[in-house]
């Protein structure tokens, strides 16, 4: 009987902490926008969006250089053959 009411009064506790908690976040005084906070989210997308362009052009440059690489490799291989 005495470990039910610990845990009554336990729950009741965190109810009532859960609320005040709960009508904290929802009020606004947390959320500090301005004028620059789009410009912030914009930028954020930005970099999102072109960061595998750039990734995609890197690769390719790579692959680009060591396929010439390996074609000066293989023409003088194929010079010293012949």
């Amino acid at each position: 009987m005495n470990h039910m009411w610990v845990k009554i009064s336990l729950t009741l506790a965190g109810l009532v902490g859960y609320s005040s908690a709960q009508a904290a976040v929802d009020s606004y005084r947390f959320m500090h926008v301005t004028i620059s906070t789009p410009w912030y989210i914009f930028l954020f997308l930005l970099m999102g969006v072109f960061a595998p362009f750039i990734l995609m052009a890197v690769l390719a440059w790579s692959s680009a250089a060591r396929k010439t690489e390996l074609e000066l490799a293989g023409s003088d291989n194929k010079s010293s053959v012949e």
